[in-house]
């Protein structure tokens, strides 16, 4: 098997899905969240050249591509999604010759290449928007964004009582007297979709990255791009406030801000012009929407893909579990593609700690706690991460890995507030803790300033224990997690079969069980005791069985 630093010259005996131009159906896509992968010059941010030394690891630990989040010219008001230019890369990370070359490397490898799109908001430092702040009211560069005239006798009131995902009002007055809109952070303001110059900039930005050889997109915020700004602009109350909670109650379709029915024409449009490559380039929206609405974007006709967060925010039981699974089986087949699936990511607790804690918990105020109320068992919590990731890569569709969880990483909860780089953190008034726990940078040596994430040290402080889960700590160690994911990652690309599974009828309560094809099942066992196996090979185990048995938190995949 390869092992880290490796050169991984041949995978076409392993990555047969790289032939077929619907390979991210059944994929396995590695998240990289660039500034904390690895850092190649030493000022403590991770960049390209550190992405493009370290892709050995990804082709050894066997996925099928890397998703990149954003590396363009940004200030980092919100890590790097607030962007100053979508066609270029932040000079702190690298330059676009250092884009080609990964993007060659990851090539090489048999990796495809998956980058980051941010259509609803730019930076306010990008030309467009410095050019509307001094062009003044009703000119065409405003028309570019979403400014309006405030409200109250010397418009002194936003011009509704939109909300920020962020906190506070999702206005910022400008000195002239008008205000834009944010549904974000200050530092993005929202693109006006109707204006066919921000459209059309669009379509050259995909085919931008498509002519350097991307082979896909992730679409952000896909939910929020069209918007009703019909006057007078309508206060929504409690359906002001950012996130899916704002849709609750409220007819499909209809809210001002998000989901509204006409953004899929820009999908529709979008897909032509991904098909027009060959092979077409895929795409997958994360769009916060119920399931039926979250189809919508994934058909074959718009973007053929969208993100589960159901499945990320399913609690540690049986029912809960099967019931999402089988829905977003059902949901994904309606609409012509295939499911995904996804555990954690950089706005999410890591589900080592998550899984662990009790159902309801108030996650912020876990965060605000330090991690210690209540406190997380970082054994106990692996345990059921790792029976997790089995459960995941066992179902049919696309899997999303984060990167440091084929390390089994905790959320580092206890970050201390004076390095907190989330502009949560400020906008909320220092009532969300935001999101650093879950972007630390990644441990590569067990030594070192930064554990081998670079020669100097790290821009968020990693802890201690990070050495016990470092590359070069579980590599070729039997047993560790990141042996367990390289085992796992390569038995799924030899079992795949379909896009399909079959729930057994007789499983005990509190252990999921299900069938692939002929060839193979999954058995979860998710209740509080040891429970007998059926019938069948045991090809691996997320923890050693119990006299045969399969104990608490525990996933086994069985041959047939």
């Amino acid at each position: 098997m390869p092992r880290e630093g490796d050169r991984v010259t041949d995978r076409s005996t392993l990555d047969l899905s790289s032939r077929d131009p619907d390979w991210w159906r059944q994929a396995v896509v590695y998240q990289v969240y660039p500034r904390s992968f690895a850092d190649a010059d030493g000022d403590g941010l991770g960049d390209l050249r550190g992405i493009t030394r370290r892709l050995t690891h990804l082709a050894a630990l066997g996925v099928d591509a890397l998703w990149l989040s954003p590396f363009y010219p940004s200030e980092l008001a919100d890590g790097g999604y607030d962007v100053a230019d979508p066609r270029d890369v932040d000079p702190r990370l690298g330059t676009l010759d250092d884009f080609d070359a990964l993007v060659a490397e990851a090539h090489r490898l048999g990796l495809k290449v998956i980058v980051d799109i941010v259509p609803n908001h730019s930076s306010h430092q990008h030309v467009w928007f410095q050019e509307a702040l001094h062009a003044g009211p009703g000119s065409a560069a405003r028309d570019r964004y979403v400014f309006r005239d405030g409200r109250g006798e010397h418009g002194e009131l936003p011009p509704s009582d939109w909300q920020s995902v962020f906190g506070g009002s999702a206005w910022k007055r400008v000195p002239d007297g008008q205000w834009y809109l944010h549904l974000f952070a200050p530092e993005q303001p929202d693109l006006n979709w109707e204006n066919q110059e921000v459209r059309a900039d669009y379509r050259t930005t995909l085919r931008f990255w498509s002519d350097r050889g991307v082979d896909g997109f992730r679409i952000d915020v896909a939910h929020a791009l069209v918007k009703d700004l019909s006057e007078p602009l309508r206060d929504l109350g409690t359906h002001a406030s950012g996130g899916e909670e704002a849709l609750a109650g409220l007819p499909p379709g209809t809210h001002p801000l998000y989901d509204r029915d006409d953004v899929h024409e820009i999908y529709r449009d979008w897909r032509k012009i991904l098909d027009a490559y060959r092979p077409p380039r895929m795409a997958v929206a994360e769009a916060w929407v119920p399931g039926a609405r979250r189809a919508l974007y994934a058909r074959p006709d718009e973007l053929g893909q969208a993100f589960n967060f159901e499945y990320l925010e399913a609690g540690w039981d049986a029912g809960e579990l099967r019931q999402v699974i089988t829905d977003s089986l059902a949901t994904a087949r309606a609409a012509g593609a295939s499911a995904t699936w996804v555990l954690s990511n950089h706005d999410v607790v890591r589900h080592a700690s998550r899984l662990m804690l009790p159902p309801g918990t108030d996650l912020n105020a876990w965060l605000l706690a330090d991690g210690r109320a209540p406190a997380v068992d970082e054994a106990a919590g692996l345990r059921r991460a790792r029976a997790a990731t089995l459960l995941m890569l066992a179902l049919p569709g696309s899997a999303y890995v984060y990167q440091g969880e084929e390390l089994g990483l905790p959320e580092v909860a206890d970050l201390p507030t004076a390095v907190l780089q989330d502009p949560i953190w400020e906008q909320t008034g220092h009532v969300r803790k935001g999101r650093d726990g879950c972007r630390v940078p990644l441990p590569w040596t067990t030594a070192g300033p930064s554990y081998g994430f670079g020669p100097g040290g790290a821009w968020l402080p990693q802890p201690s224990g990070f050495a016990a889960y470092a590359v070069s700590a579980q590599d070729g160690v039997e047993g560790s997690t990141l042996e367990l994911y390289r085992t796992a990652l390569r038995l799924r690309r030899k079992l795949l079969a379909g896009e399909e599974l079959t729930w057994a009828a007789d499983a005990p309560d509190g252990v999921l069980r299900f069938d692939r094809g002929e060839g193979w099942r999954c058995v979860t066992n998710l209740s509080g005791a040891a429970v007998p196996l059926p019938a069948g090979e045991v090809l691996l185990s997320s923890a050693p069985l119990e006299d045969g048995r399969l104990g608490p938190d525990t996933t086994v995949w069985l041959g047939r």
